[in-house]
């Protein structure tokens, strides 16, 4: 999983309680990553804290791509509605580009009168003071914080506050990068053993059922007896091998799964999202879970966990309710929540990754049906329907 990156760098003295503001502001972050340890909740918590501090209307992090563009370009103030008729996600130039290559914050009280200012997109709205505060890790610019639009304009102290900010979420922004590459070297080594095991498990099996199989059919005429006392052999192949392939699937399945079942597993994965982020989540479950074939539960469990993810991360919920039920022949799983819903068909919604792809994806790959139910200023339900078996 890698080390945990080094304390920040030094900065000069902020003002009387503008440290403890911002160090509760990366506190409040790091609980993020207790309950869901990706970069994006965390960078979205660390910009709602950056607008926060100072008082902006609006305020984005941006984490460049090292290609001209950003990997993630996290914005508050503006609706999906803004977002969506904007357009695509911006290119490192203009004032973008200069927090990426000068470590020294900068700020103007008017950002269209500054030499680099280049121009605004159709939709975007016009903007006038600005601070731009660069994310420094171990000498490198990981990252910029942009504030926009406050009042009266940013000063000294606001500056201060950010860079205090800035130093130790370009601590955590490079733990949270650390754990998800580390993730994925760990989902690369996982699918290399996987397919070894099933190369050593499967392939000589098969390779001697083939043969066996030739055999019986040249003994089907001439001598039935020995044909039929070939392919009960060619059975017990085939049994083992499919008992292998059933070990090495049972090994994809969440852990947590196989102690907690699917009913206690969400429940552990919910109570960990109420810690920590203060949210009043409820499940309620009717029916045997250990009727639910594995395959299915391990789709379930996932589709729940993006769909709480989507709650935490987008939903501005103060509440929400997980119901599963399973019946004879099916299990349904829903997630309801009171926050600000949305337009499920908005192309800023895909651009943000909600996961509404993927949920779907799973539900449908199990003959099941998946919906989305949301508008703006209405909360949001999804829903889930599968076949138990």
């Amino acid at each position: 999983m890698g080390t945990m990156p080094s304390a920040p760098e030094a900065t000069s003295d902020p003002p009387p309680g503008a440290a403890s503001a911002a160090l509760r502001a990366v506190s409040e972050a790091m609980v993020g990553l207790a309950g869901e340890p990706d970069l994006g909740p965390v960078l979205e918590r660390l910009v709602h804290a950056a607008r926060d501090l100072v008082g902006a209307r609006y305020a984005a992090l941006g984490i460049p791509d090292g290609e001209g563009g950003f990997d993630a370009f996290i914005t508050v103030g503006m609706s999906d509605e803004l977002i969506d008729a904007i357009g695509p996600l911006p290119r490192t130039h203009g004032l973008l580009a200069a927090m990426l290559t000068d470590p020294a914050p900068y700020r103007t009280h008017d950002i269209a009168a500054d030499p680099r200012f280049e121009w605004w997109p159709a939709a975007h709205p016009r903007m006038s003071s600005f601070l731009g505060v660069p994310l420094m890790f171990k000498g490198d610019i990981v990252g910029a914080f942009y504030l926009t639009d406050k009042e009266g304009g940013f000063d000294q102290d606001d500056e201060d506050l950010v860079r205090v900010l800035a130093a130790h979420a370009a601590v955590v922004v490079e733990h949270a990068r650390l754990y998800e590459a580390s993730r994925e070297r760990s989902i690369s080594e996982e699918r290399d053993r996987l397919a070894r095991d099933l190369h050593d498990a499967l392939t000589q099996r098969l390779f001697s059922l083939n043969l066996m199989l030739e055999a019986t059919a040249t003994r089907v005429v001439a001598d039935p007896d020995a044909a039929r006392a070939s392919l009960g052999q060619a059975r017990e192949l085939v049994e083992a091998a499919l008992g292998e392939l059933r070990s090495l699937i049972f090994e994809l399945r969440p852990p947590v799964l196989e102690m907690d079942g699917l009913v206690g597993s969400v429940r552990k994965h919910a109570e960990l999202l109420s810690r920590a982020h203060g949210l009043d989540l409820r499940v309620e479950a009717t029916g045997r879970d250990d009727k639910i074939a594995p395959d299915v539960e391990r789709h379930l469990f996932r589709i729940l966990q993006e769909a709480l993810s989507n709650v935490v991360r987008h939903a501005s919920a103060t509440g929400a309710s997980v119901r599963i039920d399973v019946r004879a022949g099916e299990v349904s799983v829903v997630v309801q929540d009171d926050g600000v819903g949305f337009d499920p068909e908005a192309r800023a919604i895909n651009a943000r990754r909600l996961g509404l792809t993927s949920m779907r994806e799973r539900a449908e790959s199990l003959g099941g049906r998946f919906e989305v139910v949301s508008a703006p200023g209405q909360g949001t339900t999804v829903t889930a329907r599968v076949p138990r078996d």
